[in-house]
């Protein structure tokens, strides 16, 4: 038995029927490499093997009574792999249109909150665009279970170096406990409840304290980018349960040589791409707005946290992405600037400031809250909070083998939210940087026009890095610049 933490809880009850918190995942493999052939059974057999002994896979909730407190995890007696683990098999030519198709489906239907809170879909049929046949399996799991970190970790029990390891992750016998009865439950939360108010007590110092600081950054222009300043788009409003997936890829030497080039980091330049894809996208469109959009960065505190349990040990930061800058080199420079005042700021704030202040999120009224607000349209009647979604969540440098099975891709995919109906993830594997993109279908349409932009932007910024760095073009602009000038006179 193990309660839920309180920004574990948060991600229940944000959840509408059109604001799905769960994370996804679409992993292409390659078969071939599975010793012994592939086969569905195999696969799911495998898969059942190696997670019958880890407990994020096996458990499931159990409310308190009353909605007093935040729910417990349980395991689940009755858990079996083929409730989990679902077969379906692509519709021909079984390309990159169908798939994404199939997954936004998939991505837009809510977990069984009466099982584990996870589901793997394994489709066949796909064919790569180098024409190679592949199975993908299109993993979800709760916001609830796992984070960025913790997403990745889990992944480890099914995954080895070579076709024919153990996984990476060792697997130690799970110890159920006991489960505690309705009597239990309710002690259990009326202490917790006791202890709130001296809790609350003990964060209103450090807030204020915080206020005032981000106050005087604010003055010296070293504030992180605020919330609420954000333009409005077409995908900020209030959002369906319908969804719509877009899948690219970047090499990542090319994202490194340019972070190397400029003195950045890996993150700047990601953002900087971002960027400039959601620039072209909108001005394609004529709704590219004079102010750049705000982007929330989610950043993993798991190293500085001092709580032991809890599935998400997050924060986040806000950041402006040039949207309002052409010059993508010159996007590049601002936006690294900005990302070291909103870095300096953030660590300012306590590592588990969001973790403390979500033990306060009242189970009943939060969720009556959200439906409320998505009921009544109020995404759409105050200024946006922010844009979009950007994460950046970092993967294996060596190939990884599934269950045995090569894994050829890894695009993630988080959740989004109403006012903010785009989500933008990223993660290395291989070499490679995979772009998921996630979006309300209604809020965006065409999201593979948006993701398709990313490998062009960046091919795009690493050109603007080599012209800098070439003298010769430089003194010839300089003489044409003489020149005009010299005509002009």
């Amino acid at each position: 038995m193990e309660r839920l933490s309180g920004l574990d809880a948060s991600f229940l009850y944000l959840e509408t029927p059109a604001q799905l918190m769960h994370v996804c995942g679409v992993i292409v493999l390659d078969p071939t490499t599975m010793p012994g052939g592939y086969t569905f059974e195999a696969l799911r057999d495998h898969i059942d093997a190696g997670v019958r002994d880890v407990a994020a896979f096996t458990r499931k909730l159990r409310k308190v009574p009353m909605g007093l407190d935040h729910p417990i995890w349980v395991h689940d007696r009755h858990f079996a792999i083929d409730r989990h683990v679902h077969r379906l098999a692509l519709p021909a030519p079984g390309g990159y249109a169908e798939l994404t198709e199939l997954t936004g489906h998939l991505a837009g239907l809510p977990l069984d909150r009466s099982r584990p809170l996870w589901e793997m879909w394994v489709i066949e049929g796909y064919r790569t665009e180098e024409g190679r046949d592949g199975v993908v399996v299109f993993s979800k799991m709760h916001h609830a279970t796992v984070d960025g970190v913790s997403g990745s970790n889990l992944i480890s029990h099914l995954c080895s170096l070579e076709p024919d390891e153990a996984p990476m992750a060792p697997q130690e016998p799970e110890r159920h406990g006991h489960e505690p009865g309705q009597a239990e439950l309710l002690g259990r939360a009326v202490v917790s409840n006791l202890a709130r108010p001296l809790n609350a007590v003990r964060l209103v110092g450090p807030s204020v304290q915080l206020i005032t600081k981000t106050i005087g950054r604010a003055r010296e222009g070293t504030a992180m980018a605020a919330p609420f300043s954000a333009p409005r788009t077409s995908f900020n409003g209030t959002i369906t349960g319908h969804r719509a997936i877009g899948l690219a890829d970047m090499d990542l030497e090319d994202i490194r040589q340019v972070k190397n080039a400029t003195g950045t980091t890996v993150n700047d330049v990601v953002l900087t791409v971002a960027g400039g894809a959601l620039r072209s996208y909108l001005d394609d469109r004529g709704e590219l707005p004079s102010t750049s959009l705000l982007a929330t960065v989610p950043v993993s505190v798991r190293e500085q946290s001092r709580h032991a349990t809890g599935a998400n040990k997050v924060s986040a930061l806000f950041a402006k992405l040039g949207t309002d800058t052409e010059d993508p080199l010159e996007r590049l420079g601002d936006l690294a600037e900005r990302n070291r005042h909103a870095k300096d700021h953030h660590s300012a704030i306590s590592a588990d400031a969001l973790q403390d202040w979500a033990e306060f999120a009242a189970p009943r009224t939060f969720g009556l809250a959200m439906r409320a607000y998505a009921g009544l349209r109020l995404p759409e009647r105050h200024p946006v909070v922010h844009n979009l979604v950007i994460s950046n969540v970092p993967g294996p440098p060596v190939p990884l083998y599934f269950m045995g099975a090569q894994i050829l891709a890894l695009y993630p995919l988080g959740p989004v939210f109403h006012g903010a109906g785009l989500n933008v993830t990223v993660m290395s594997n291989n070499g490679r940087m995979h772009v998921g993109v996630i979006a309300c279908r209604e809020s965006m349409r065409d999201v593979d026009d948006l993701v398709r932009r990313f490998p062009a932007e960046l091919a795009a910024l690493k050109a603007a890095v080599v012209s800098a760095q070439d003298p010769a073009p430089v003194k010839r602009s300089r003489k044409r610049a003489a020149g005009s000038r010299a005509g002009a006179r």
